[in-house]
């Protein structure tokens, strides 16, 4: 199924640890990951016997391996935007810090734009059509309330055909307050892409319980995908913030793998990915809990 929370990758016989063109097959379980040190640093150098990967406890061949020096998969990016009416006086930075990032992941094959507010509002762009997304981002105007729920769920149907890596970046400043989706309905659909979610909430102007209640589902989402959820102190940090991203971003990796569980019964796999150096005792791994198995009667 093109839409397990399982990327799709092509394995050519005999591979190994080597390289191979990111296409679609149905078999081979494909997972992003990140590595950091204890810092919060991005390990950009790590190599296929670096990393274990475990599904239900039993240790899975490697087959597909991208990191640094090596191929790597399309990257498809998507930006959300919230542009409801408390965005306000902060817009214009917001929209500015949103242009630079972009810019900085150049090496994207798309750009999917997504600004919400009470409406959703979805757009994709060819990295040649990099004018009309910034026409598009400048041309916001604060209005409305917050459908975040909403535009999660647009943006993971458009991503869900797309074969490569999927990162997303969402910005908000608020809680959902319009969405039809619920948050229940929103994790499953996380659970069941595999894209890979940054949330960054500017949530200074709620009050101490709401944001707290803010940062949980922010969190919820993001680390659902194998992404981080990230609060700056004020807008004037989202450009620093907005590099540090993209930096782990590019030092990210995709490992991939041919499940030992051929059954095609559609459940949830659980899997663990475990480094093998001894040097890396404080170094964190960062990627989704499992998948979805395909699924055929």
């Amino acid at each position: 199924m093109a839409t397990a929370a399982a990327g799709l990758l092509s394995v050519a016989p005999g591979v190994g640890q080597q390289a191979t063109p990111f296409k679609s097959r149905v078999d081979l379980v494909s997972l992003s990951v990140n590595v950091v040190d204890k810092r919060g640093q991005p390990i950009s150098s790590l190599a296929p016997g670096d990393f274990q990967i475990f599904e239900g406890g039993r240790l899975q061949t490697i087959e597909y391996f991208s990191g640094e020096g090596t191929p790597a998969p399309e990257l498809h990016l998507g930006l959300l935007l919230d542009v409801s009416e408390s965005m306000g006086e902060d817009l214009a930075f917001t929209r500015t810090a949103a242009v630079k990032f972009l810019n900085t992941l150049t090496e994207a094959t798309d750009i999917t734009l997504v600004d919400f507010d009470t409406e959703v509002r979805a757009a994709r762009y060819e990295q040649r059509e990099f004018a009309r997304v910034i026409e598009r981002i400048r041309s916001n105007k604060a209005r409305g309330q917050t459908a975040l729920f909403d535009a999660i769920g647009v943006y993971l149907e458009g991503a869900g055909a797309q074969d490569g890596r999927k990162v997303m970046l969402c910005y908000t400043d608020g809680g959902d307050t319009r969405s039809v989706m619920r948050l229940r309905d929103v994790l499953e659909l996380v659970k069941a892409s595999d894209a890979t979610m940054y949330m960054v909430g500017m949530l200074d102007h709620q009050s101490s319980g709401s944001r707290l209640e803010q940062q949980s589902v922010l969190r919820q989402l993001a680390e659902a995908s194998g992404g981080r959820a990230v609060f700056p102190g004020s807008v004037k940090e989202l450009e620093r913030i907005y590099e540090q991203l993209a930096a782990e971003i590019r030092a990210g990796y995709t490992i991939g793998y041919v499940s030992t569980n051929d059954k095609p019964d559609g459940t949830w796999r659980k899997v663990e990915i475990k480094l093998t150096r001894s040097d890396a005792r404080e170094w964190r791994v960062r990627s989704r809990a499992g998948y979805f198995a395909p699924y055929r009667r």
